[in-house]
C-alpha cells in the first residue's frame, strides 16, 4: 500500500510540474507503457550534438540521445518532443519519444533532399516579420505554407511597428499581409513601446508556440518581451538591408510567465518547402476556390479554355502576383517531393516527354506551313 501511494503521489507531482509545459491526459495515456517500465516523462527544451536538456518533474536533466538517433532526419529527437527518460545512470539516456501531434518541417539547403524538423508538438506558429524593411509577401506565403502543413495555427506578427509612425501606412501594410494570409490573424507589435505584446501574450498563453522568421525580424527581442526578462541575446540588424546575424543558434523551449511555452528558433535564411502541397493550398485558398470552377479538372491555369483562375485575374478579382507565387511554390514542392518519390518522379518525366513531343509536333507543323 505504501509503495502504491508513493507512486500515485509521484505521478501527481509530475503532472503538476509538467502541466506548465503542455502535459495533459492525452500525453499521460501515451506514456503509460513507458511508465510501466520505470521511465519518467519530460519535455525536450534544447538539443545539442547528441545530447538534450529535458524538463522533468525533478527539474532539468541532461540526457544522451543515442537511442533515438535514426538515419531518417525527420525522426531524430527535437525541441518540443515528449521524451521517456531513464531515471538513473551516468549519462542518462532518452529511451524513446512520444508520437508527435504536429511537426514543423522544412527542406534542408543541402543537395541530399532531406527534411529538417524544427519543432514538435506546436499549437501556434508565430511568423515574425519586420516592418523596418520592405515587406516580402512571397516569403510570408512560404512560411505560411509550412506552418499550415505542420498542423499548427499560423499567426503573423509584424514587429518594430514603432518604425511606421504613419497610421494610414501601417494600416495599408496590415491589409497587404491579411490579403496574403487568408484565415490568419495579423498582429502589429513593438517591443520598444510594448504595443501589441499583451495581445500576443494572451494568444501564446494557450499551448506551445514556435517563433519563426529570418534574421533581423526581431524574434529574440519579442521573446524577451513575452518572457519579461532578457533571456535571449539581441543584436542590431544591419541598416543596409535590415538583416541580422544569428543571435539564437539553437532551438530553445521557454516557459512563459502568463502560461504556455515558446520555442525560439535561429533566423532562417532558407525556407524550403517539404511535402507541403496541402499547406500551399491553404495559403492560396481563394485560388483553390476559383480552380474548382475551371472547365477541366486538371487545369494548369496557364492558357486553358474555361479557366476560372485566369478569368479572375483578368477581372481584377485575383492579383497576378498571387497566382505567380502559387505556381512557384507548387513547382518547388513538386520538385522536392519528386526527389524522394520515385513514382512521382517518373510521372513528371513522362509529362515532360509528352509536352516535348507536342512542342516538336507543333514546331514541325509550323515549319510545314511556312514551307
Amino acid at each position: 500500500m505504501f509503495n502504491a501511494s508513493l507512486n500515485t503521489s509521484s505521478t501527481s507531482d509530475a503532472q503538476h510540474v509538467l502541466a506548465a509545459y503542455g502535459w495533459d491526459e492525452g500525453w499521460e495515456a501515451e506514456f503509460a507503457p513507458y511508465a510501466a517500465r520505470g521511465l519518467v516523462p519530460g519535455r525536450v527544451v534544447r538539443v545539442d550534438r547528441g545530447q538534450c536538456d529535458i524538463i522533468t518533474a525533478d527539474g532539468t536533466v541532461r540526457a544522451d540521445t543515442a537511442f533515438v538517433t535514426p538515419h531518417d532526419p525527420l525522426r531524430v529527437i527535437c525541441t518540443g518532443d515528449w521524451a521517456a527518460v531513464e531515471t538513473a545512470g551516468n549519462p542518462r539516456y532518452v529511451n524513446a519519444y512520444l508520437p508527435r501531434r504536429t511537426a514543423f518541417v522544412r527542406s534542408t539547403s543541402s543537395q541530399r533532399s532531406e527534411g529538417q524538423i524544427l519543432a514538435a508538438n506546436v499549437d501556434h506558429a508565430v511568423i515574425a516579420v519586420s516592418l523596418a524593411v520592405e515587406l516580402d509577401l512571397g516569403r510570408i506565403e512560404r512560411f505560411l505554407a509550412l506552418a499550415w502543413e505542420s498542423g499548427a495555427q499560423p499567426l503573423v506578427v509584424l514587429t518594430k511597428a514603432d518604425l511606421v509612425p504613419d497610421s494610414v501606412m501601417l494600416g495599408q501594410l496590415v491589409d497587404d499581409v491579411e490579403t496574403t494570409a487568408p484565415g490568419v490573424r495579423v498582429l502589429t507589435v513593438s517591443s520598444l513601446t510594448g504595443e501589441g505584446t499583451d495581445v500576443l501574450a494572451a494568444v501564446v498563453a494557450d499551448g506551445t508556440s514556435v517563433l519563426l522568421g529570418i534574421s533581423g525580424a526581431g524574434k529574440s527581442t519579442l521573446a524577451n518581451a513575452l518572457i519579461g526578462a532578457e533571456v535571449m541575446e539581441v543584436q542590431q540588424a544591419r541598416e543596409v538591408d535590415g538583416k541580422g546575424r544569428h543571435t539564437t543558434t539553437t532551438r530553445n523551449l521557454l516557459a512563459l510567465p502568463g502560461g504556455g511555452v515558446l520555442i525560439d528558433t535561429p533566423g532562417l535564411r532558407g525556407v524550403g518547402l517539404w511535402d507541403a502541397e496541402a499547406g500551399v493550398g491553404q495559403v492560396f485558398s481563394e485560388i483553390e476556390d476559383y480552380a474548382a470552377r475551371c472547365r477541366f479538372h486538371d487545369c494548369a491555369h496557364e492558357a486553358e479554355p474555361g479557366c476560372a483562375v485566369l478569368a479572375a485575374v483578368d477581372a481584377g478579382e485575383l492579383a497576378e502576383r498571387r497566382l505567380e507565387s502559387y505556381r512557384k511554390l507548387l513547382r518547388e514542392n513538386q520538385r522536392i517531393v519528386a526527389k524522394t518519390d520515385a513514382r512521382l518522379r517518373s510521372e513528371i518525366r513522362r509529362d515532360w516527354r509528352m509536352k516535348s513531343a507536342v512542342g516538336r509536333a507543333n514546331y514541325a507543323a509550323k515549319r510545314g506551313v511556312r514551307d
